[in-house]
């Protein structure tokens, strides 16, 4: 194996386990993949079997730690295939053996190439019969992916997330690949953290972030996008509380007020302003004379990520009136009343007061927990 010398990109400071994306087209067995060498049954939990939002875990291979950053696969979640493709030191490229390079593949690859990041493949499902890695390693190299062995230097493992066939091999050439990479990042150093996920909890704001130098600790003050927040709370991807964060690690974050900007960088706030919380306007909203045929909605989703999905994937024959994170609010049942709009909910609930109010108030309420479910309701119902 040949260093990947396609990709540079500025060194850290020394000692931090490599971030690694997991990206793909839909089903192609990302999670599934994630699920064996983490050793749980995320994959049977996921709603229609697809991953929907961004999530990040650690593991220890030959007591070497790895970050994994598991990433959708439906076409509508691009941008969270992107940001993940931008967090990441290293990213593996799952292709089903059974379907091949197939349309969130090569877009995948466009995310790998505009973040300049090395990657490898992983040809998944090898254990079903009659398919050929062989045959999906020449269709890689006809979309320009250059495997070893088809004119390329680009890594190529044929695994079976279902057996675990060729997975320590894979593990093995991550390992491999991220020292020959240099990536580096140090608990000594200045706090460098992503959010790369965010939504409303009940107990308020939570930012899901990757730490990629320095440290985080409980009751420190931080800046997200230059915003102070103070850290009031740390939870592994296990859960658990801690206390402190170090490189290389993805956690939960308490203590925003507001839900997070996923993207977001994250600093350590040396010196914090006190400022008063700005009083919120209630605005008219009015709807555009070119909206006023279409199908009006009022929008709420569990995480920013999911929210930004979803409207970028709605069709143009649907208006949304109003969006946000969180469960379905009395208010969103007035509003929409006001407009004439129903609500549309994704991974969200509504309290039983809530639904009672929309009866009474002759407003539907809709809630979905797969996404192709509620676009393809929406495009039928909009255009009927």
């Amino acid at each position: 194996m040949r260093k990947n010398k396609h990709f540079a990109r500025p060194a850290l400071p020394r000692g931090r386990p490599p971030i690694v994306a997991v990206l793909g087209h839909v089903d192609h067995g990302k999670t599934t993949l994630l699920d064996f060498i983490r050793k749980t049954r995320v994959a049977l939990r996921e709603a229609g079997g697809i991953t929907q939002k961004i999530g990040a875990y650690q593991v220890e291979v030959d007591s070497k730690k790895i970050t994994f950053i598991d990433t959708p696969g439906h076409q509508a979640f691009s941008k969270m295939r992107s940001r993940g493709a931008k967090v990441a030191d290293l990213v593996v490229l799952v292709v089903a053996a059974d379907d091949g390079v197939m349309p969130q593949t090569l877009e995948s690859l466009e995310h790998i190439r505009t973040a300049e990041v090395p990657f490898l493949v992983a040809i998944n499902k090898i254990d079903i019969a009659g398919t050929d890695p062989e045959k999906i390693k020449k269709q890689l190299a006809d979309n320009g992916i250059k495997i070893e062995g088809h004119g390329g230097d680009i890594v190529c493992v044929p695994v079976s997330a279902k057996t675990g066939q060729g997975v320590k091999d894979l593990l093995e050439m991550i390992l491999l690949l991220a020292e020959m990479e240099e990536i580096k990042g140090s608990v000594e150093g200045p706090l460098e953290a992503v959010v790369i996920e965010s939504k409303m909890e009940k107990g308020g704001p939570v930012g899901t972030m990757i730490v990629k130098n320095g440290t985080l600790k409980i009751g420190e003050q931080i800046l997200v996008e230059n915003v102070p927040t103070k850290v009031r709370g740390i939870l592994n991807e296990n859960g658990k509380n801690q206390t402190l964060v170090q490189p290389g690690q993805p956690v939960e974050v308490i203590g925003f007020e507001s839900v997070p900007p996923i993207g977001a960088k994250v600093t350590k706030a040396e010196e914090v302003i006190s400022k008063e919380t700005p009083v919120q306007k209630t605005e008219k909203i009015e709807i555009p004379d070119e909206a006023k045929d279409k199908l009006k909605i009022i929008l709420r989703a569990d995480s920013k990520g999911s929210l930004e999905a979803v409207k970028e994937s709605l069709p143009e024959s649907v208006f949304v009136v109003f969006s946000g994170v969180g469960d379905i609010l009395e208010s969103d049942i007035f509003l929409a009343q006001t407009v004439g709009a129903e609500i549309v909910g994704f991974n969200v609930r509504a309290s039983s007061e809530t639904k009672k109010l929309g009866e009474t108030e002759k407003v539907k309420i809709k809630i979905y927990k797969i996404i192709y479910e509620l676009l393809e309701e929406l495009e039928k119902e909009s255009l009927g």
